[in-house]
């Protein structure tokens, strides 16, 4: 086995199956993928961080509870 990244191509029509090396350009373009996944990724964690401390922020302010908050808005 190899550390250079594959791909596997199939040949619906015949069967055929062959594991090919990626090209440098699909390299590049999985590295730059896996970059975008990862800054979206961090970019969702910090919303949720946000809204957390806005939640928590706001209970406080009204001196309840989360449990409480529900029971209000259910």
């Amino acid at each position: 086995m190899t550390d250079t990244p594959t791909k596997i191509v199939v040949d619906c029509s015949t069967g055929a199956v062959e594991e090919l090396p990626l090209t440098a350009e699909e390299i590049a373009q999985r590295e730059a993928d896996a970059q975008a996944f990862a800054a979206a990724k961090h970019e969702e964690e910090v919303a949720a961080q946000e809204a957390a401390a806005k939640k928590a922020a706001l209970l406080t302010k009204l001196g309840i509870t989360a449990d409480e908050a529900k029971l209000l808005l259910a």
